[in-house]
């Protein structure tokens, strides 16, 4: 049996849980959420990097939908954003329940397998989304979301974010207090997007186990966005997982300056530098046939999962592949059918069954898992009702 059909099968037992796919937003911003014009029964190849028989081909079992909204929103707006994201995951499994099963629980999770659904979890992209309010962050819990990745591009009041200048360094003590009350209901700290200082601040206040969502190895490719080796080093004491991303500008060095170059010319035309509509598409097409874009492979990635494993352990990796809010995708992995490939590439490389089986399902099951009875241990503690004026000032 070769590698790929090796690979296959394992994930028949050991699926992919992915850790950030933006479909949401991408609706979002093509359909406005008008479903049917996106039917993900159906092969949405011309439109969309996900749709149903593409994730069954891919081997996922589990996906952390994105509720992300970008962080030039602010205040309620970003907080209505938030909750218009969460409806377009409530409507995908609505529409589709023979297919996409919610899930709130590692139990959960294990449960959709054996049904042979798609176990779908929801993760907030940036803590503008909660507006500085901790019951926001409650009531998003409440609404089913599992992760809150602490920042996303820009800083937020008591957060910084890895493509920003230093604001707070790190965490201030609201951002702290952010973190405690996390892990009091179980909802998971996502240091993808931060700044290494608010990674490491994190790590020293947090009680449960954190996840990377969709972040990749900086010593590998020397990006703001990827995680140093002194942090991945420090997860074995916390338990979390690191999910390795497949973001181009992320994982290949010669794509950081060429993804540099190319936001400056969406800008000048007028496009937000992570836009995706059809007219942004043309712009970066124009850019791209007059500058050819560095291509990542399967091998670019696996490289990134080689050195996270060999600093962090097997125990602490995972995939998060930021499908559909990347403009741009490794060969290989050009969709979520692509999983395969990754994983038989790994096999290649010698990474045993047992190996496979931890990096696509068990660590990250685990990790929810290991919040959730944190959290436990911490309902004698009432909800915090904290304000950033009180802590901050």
């Amino acid at each position: 049996m070769n590698e790929l059909s090796r690979a296959r099968q394992l994930l028949t037992t050991h699926p992919i849980v992915d850790g950030h796919n933006d479909l949401p937003w991408a609706l979002r911003e093509q359909v406005r959420y008008d479903i049917g014009r996106r039917d993900l029964a159906t092969d949405q190849s011309a439109h969309l990097h996900t749709d149903i028989p593409r994730l069954r081909a891919g081997g996922v079992g589990a996906q952390f939908w994105s509720v992300y909204v970008r962080s030039d929103l602010a205040g309620d707006e970003a907080v209505s954003a938030t909750l218009e994201q969460i409806d377009a995951v409530t409507q995908l499994l609505a529409r589709y329940p023979k297919d996409l099963a919610r899930a709130l629980t590692a139990d959960d999770m294990e449960s959709a397998r054996r049904e042979g659904r798609i176990a779908s979890l929801m993760g907030a992209e940036g803590g503008h989304s909660i507006n500085n309010s901790l019951a926001t962050l409650r009531a998003l819990h409440t609404l089913g979301v599992r992760y809150m990745t602490l920042t996303h591009n820009d800083n937020i009041a008591w957060a910084d974010s890895a493509t920003d200048e230093p604001g707070v360094g790190g965490l201030s003590p609201f951002g702290h207090e952010v973190v405690r009350e996390m892990n009091r209901i179980g909802m998971l700290v996502d240091l993808s997007h931060v700044a290494a200082t608010t990674m490491r601040a994190a790590l020293a206040t947090t009680v449960a186990p954190v996840i990377f969502s969709h972040s990749s190895a900086r010593a590998v490719c020397d990006h703001p966005r990827n995680i140093p080796d002194d942090v991945l080093e420090l997860l074995p004491a916390n338990g979390g997982v690191a999910m390795a991303t497949f973001v181009p500008k992320f994982v290949l060095p010669e794509a950081v300056d060429w993804t540099r170059r190319a936001d400056e010319n969406m800008r000048a035309h007028g496009f937000h530098h992570l836009a995706m509509t059809p007219d942004a598409m043309k712009i970066h097409s124009a850019f791209e046939d007059a500058n050819p874009r560095p291509v990542a492979t399967v091998a670019t990635v696996a490289d990134h999962l080689d050195h996270m494993r060999e600093v962090a352990g097997i125990d602490h990796v995972g995939i998060g592949g930021d499908y559909d809010g990347t403009a741009f995708t490794p060969a290989g992995l050009e969709d979520v059918a692509g999983y395969p490939n990754l994983i038989a590439e790994l096999l290649r490389r010698a990474w045993s069954d047992s190996d496979v089986a931890k990096l696509t399902w068990h660590n990250a099951v685990r990790t929810l898992r290991d919040a959730q009875s944190t959290a436990a241990t911490l309902q004698h503690r009432p909800p915090s009702n904290a304000t950033l004026p009180e802590l901050d000032t």
